[in-house]
């Protein structure tokens, strides 16, 4: 028997995610989307991005993230929040830290219907995360937008990618988020797509060890961890008999993947399987994101995990799991080779355990 987990999302999308705009003041080293200073004229429109809305709300998903670039750089921020806050969709907002976001009024955020702020700290030094974002000033103005949020009442979760030029001050992350206390802390593996270079992902042996320090998190520490574009954390926590979250709470949604419960719209209102997959599967303006999420060919095999190849394919946890689809497709072009960042050799048998509840 394949490992029992709660059902995909093969009907309809978890999380829907929109990159609401590419401009931004940053020049991240990591972006996979290459932000740029101005916005392009191809964005959404009103008209379009009210349509784009009403496709959300027929998909029904647990959140809606939007995403950029910066997407407090869009004027008509708080009308889309509105929109979508209208429409019964639980709002996640994820900015930029600058100066742009700390002029917006956070209590006029949360009455709008922001119901999360994802902000990223990609250092555990100033030095280290202002040298990662590409501009002076940024750490500070990250606890300064942590603090507004948190008097604001808007629950704040921290974004951190990991690389081979920050995985060293991972214990002083760990006693940066103890004393914080985000509501989550979602640890991203870098993918090298956008300026991401190959060169900065984490070896196999890397991932597992910061995969089995994570695991110990949520009882030494009260954190509540999650990944992204690190699906092979279940496979370690299932390992090590890990909860996930703090006193022992259960796994709150099935396990997402690119194209798995996980839709992403670009600026353009392109439907792609992730922000970290660029392959264009239909546009919004056109067709149906349900359709599109339903039906896409590319959609239909990332939710197959028989189809995937390589080790991934023969693996025990597949179903649970599956690998980056983006990190493979960055390095191979093919979306369903193996995951390049685990060094797990599959079992012979295929196993009966149930995700940690």
């Amino acid at each position: 028997m394949k490992p029992q987990a709660p059902a995909a999302a093969e009907d309809r999308p978890v999380i829907v995610i929109w990159e609401a705009t590419r401009r931004c003041l940053l020049a991240c080293r990591h972006c996979r989307a290459e932000a740029q200073k101005a916005a392009h004229p191809g964005e959404l429109t009103r008209s379009q991005w009210e349509n784009l809305l009403d496709q959300v709300a027929e998909a029904g998903p647990q959140f809606f993230i939007l995403t950029g670039g910066d997407p407090a750089a869009r004027a008509d921020l708080l009308d889309i929040i509105r929109g979508a806050d209208a429409r019964g969709l639980r709002v996640a907002l994820s900015p930029s830290a600058t100066p742009r976001l700390l002029r917006l009024d956070f209590d006029e955020l949360a009455r709008a219907g922001v119901r999360r702020l994802s902000l990223s700290l990609d250092g555990a030094r100033p030095a280290t995360h202002n040298a990662f974002r590409g501009l002076r000033g940024t750490w500070d103005w990250t606890l300064q937008a942590f603090t507004a949020a948190r008097r604001a009442g808007i629950p704040v979760q921290i974004n951190t990618t990991f690389s081979r030029s920050n995985l060293e001050e991972y214990p002083e992350f760990v006693r940066l988020m103890s004393f914080l206390q985000p509501v989550l802390w979602n640890v991203f593996l870098h993918v090298p797509t956008g300026r991401g270079a190959v060169e900065e992902m984490l070896t196999p042996a890397q991932s597992e060890t910061l995969f089995t320090d994570l695991c110990r998190l949520p009882e030494t520490t009260g954190l509540a961890v999650k990944t992204t574009e690190g699906p092979h954390f279940r496979r370690v926590a299932l390992q090590t008999g890990a909860r996930v979250n703090p006193g022992g709470r259960p796994w709150r949604t099935a396990p997402t993947n690119d194209g798995r419960g996980c839709v992403f719209v670009s600026h353009l209102g392109e439907v792609q399987p992730s922000g970290f997959l660029p392959i264009a599967c239909g546009n919004v303006k056109s067709r149906a994101l349900l359709d599109i999420y339903r039906d896409s060919p590319v959609f239909r095999a990332l939710r197959d995990p028989d189809r995937l190849k390589g080790k991934c394919g023969r693996c025990e946890y597949r179903t649970i799991c599956g690998g980056s689809r983006s990190r493979a497709y960055a390095l191979t072009r093919d979306y369903l080779a193996e995951e390049p960042t685990c060094g797990y050799q599959p079992r012979a048998e295929e196993l009966t355990t149930a995700l940690p509840a």
